[in-house]
This record gives C-alpha cells, structure tokens and sequence, in this order.
C-alpha cells in the first residue's frame, strides 16, 4: 500500500475560432473576450497547479497578468499532487487545474464534471536512483522506498506502465511508493533519506542527475512509448457552460503564456530563477533541455486511458474524445477521413 507523506505547436487558429464560437449568444456587457480597459476584468477564475518546471508558463502568467487584456481575473492557488488538485475540482473549490491525464481520467471515471481545455507541456519525467546496484526496476527490494506525488499520478501509470512490459504486473512495485510532493522527494533523495528513488520532473530531475553517482533506472517517454502531455488544463462543466468568454479568455491567455515562454526563454530564466532558487543561467539551461516542449497540443490522451482500462486503474475508457474534451481541443486534433492524421495517432499512442 501506499505510505501517504507530504512537435507540434497549436494553431493560432483555433483560438480565433474558439473566441467566435464562445462568444456566440452572449452579453458583449458581462462575458466579452475583448482587450479590457487597464485595471478591469469582467470574469473571475480559480485555478490550481502544481511544483515544477513544467509550471513556467502559468507562473509567467501570474507575474506578466496575460489573462487580464481579455477580461479575465484568476485566483492561484498552488496544489501538491494530481489527486489533491482533483478534490478541490470536485468540491468546486476551483474553475480550472492543471494536472496529469491519469488523476485526470480517474476524477472522470469518477463523475468529476470537467474536461480538457489545452494539452499542458511535454517534459521529461524519469525515475532516479542514487544506488549503485539499481540498474532496472527489477533491482528494486521490497526495503527500497520510491517517491513520486500520489497514487493515481502520471508518474505512478508510467511505472505501472513500464512494470507491465518487464515483469507482466503493473502493481509489483506499489508496495514500495510513498507519496511525496517533488520539493520534499528531492530534498529527501539529496538527503539520501527514507527513499531510494525519486520519479519526478525538471527542475528537482536535473539537481538529482547533476549529481554524483545519480541515475536513470527509467525514462517516462521509453514507459508511454513515445510523446506524451505531462500535463492537461480542465476546466469546468459549469464555468465552461455559464462563462463562455472566461472560458475562451483563459485558453486565450493560456496560449499567450506558452508563446511568450518559447519566444523569451532568457526573459522567462530571469523572471523566475528566485522562484526555483536556481541562477538564471542554471534555469535557462533546464528550460532549453532536450524533451521540454512548451506547447498546448494534445498528445497521448487515449493511450493513457486504454492502459488505465486494462490495468484496472478506470472502470472505462472514453468513447470518443469529447467525453473528455471541450470543443476547441476536438477542433484542435480534428478526424481525418481514411487513413488518421498524426495528431489523431497520437493520441493512441503508447
């Protein structure tokens, strides 16, 4: 059981499109999209995320204000774990998240009343060792304790994903996790204290692997079999249905974060290496790391969901994307006629 602790860019396009089919039949009054006067909004937001690298583009946001030219005002608030983030959605204590596919697909075998606003970011994410005799997951000892941030998070598919493959038993090793936020398993694998490995993201994959004697038992890409979005913005059912142009307005200003970053990677370093605790040349060097990819395409979104099926994590899979999915993400990967386009492929992927 579980020991709980504390390349494909999206278009412009569909954002345009999205604006026009959110604002259809609403009050240019209460729910415009347009820029807003300095200092106005017109619509309220609560959103949570979480710790990490990953996060660059809504920390960028928070500090720069992208949402507000589109009239939109949002509330941070700054969660541990997919799962946590997950329970505050359900208890409508937020509008929109960020969090992995899988706690995500779970809320929604579930009921949780959300779906996918954007895919979020693809970034390395691996398991990490410090011991010498721990070359494979097979080396792992029931004595070896492995961090990663909750049970249910895409770091712990991915391992289940991986153990299926090399042992034919995804849950041999669910013994050995314990729940950890990626700040406290870094500091613990730096400490060489109570675990032994750490599955996690830049910045805390990085520090470990930088180093001496640190390595990668496994990969998160080679365990999917290929891209994946680390994580996905859901939005609710009913701030989507009932605010249609803060629904568009944060996916809007969603795509501002993300371009700015790609665009000014230097500018981002500087802005939030005191937020990281990290210099900006150290930050500038992890946000140009090979795998990061700053994007708001959808990938792997169905393959995650065949596996968790399979493995007994869901009780069912989606039947068709837009169980799961809002309008301008169906628009997004689209349905090619014939043989699947290669966005479409992706999302079967794994």
């Amino acid at each position: 059981m579980f020991s709980i602790g504390k390349n494909i860019v999206a278009p412009v396009l569909i954002f345009c499109l999205l604006a026009a089919a959110c604002l259809s039949g609403c009050s240019a009054k209460s729910d415009s999209i347009k820029a807003a006067p300095a200092g106005e909004t017109s619509q309220v937001i609560r959103v949570a995320r979480q710790f990490g690298l990953v996060y660059a583009p809504l920390m960028v946001a928070e500090k720069k204000d992208f949402f507000s030219k589109y009239g939109l005002k949002v509330e941070w608030t700054t969660l541990g774990s997919g799962g946590t983030v997950r329970e505050a959605m359900a208890a409508n204590e937020l509008d929109a998240a960020f969090m992995g596919i899988p706690p995500y697909l779970i809320g929604w075998d579930k009921g949780l009343p959300a779906k996918i606003a954007a895919g979020y970011v693809i970034s390395p994410v691996s398991l990490v060792t410090y011991d010498p005799g721990i070359k494979t997951l097979k080396d792992f000892k029931p004595e070896h304790r492995i961090a990663l941030p909750s049970p249910g998070s895409i770091q712990h598919i991915l391992l289940a994903m991986a153990l299926e493959k090399e042992t034919g038993n995804p849950k041999a090793l669910d013994n050995n996790l314990v729940a950890l936020p990626h700040p406290d398993g870094c500091q613990a694998m730096l400490a060489r204290k109570d675990i032994v490995a750490h599955f996690t993201t830049p910045p805390y994959l990085f520090e470990e692997l930088s180093q001496p004697g640190y390595h990668v038992v496994l990969d998160g890409f080679e365990a999917f079999g290929g891209d994946f979005d680390f994580n996905v913005a859901l939005v609710t059912k009913e701030y989507h249905d009932k605010h249609p142009g803060g629904y568009a307005a944060f996916v809007m200003g969603l795509n501002d974060a993300m371009n700015w970053v790609n665009e000014h990677k230097e500018e981002t370093a500087e802005l939030l290496a005191p937020d990281f605790n990290l210099s900006k040349e150290k930050l500038l060097e992890y946000l140009r790391a090979d795998g990061m990819n700053y994007t708001t395409a959808p990938y792997g979104l169905m393959g995650f969901a065949g596996f968790m099926k399979k493995a007994g994590y869901i009780s069912k899979v989606p039947e068709k994307l837009s169980d799961i999915a809002w309008e301008n993400v169906l628009a997004q990967i689209g349905r090619k006629e014939g043989k699947p386009s290669i966005l479409e492929e992706i999302q079967q992927s794994k």
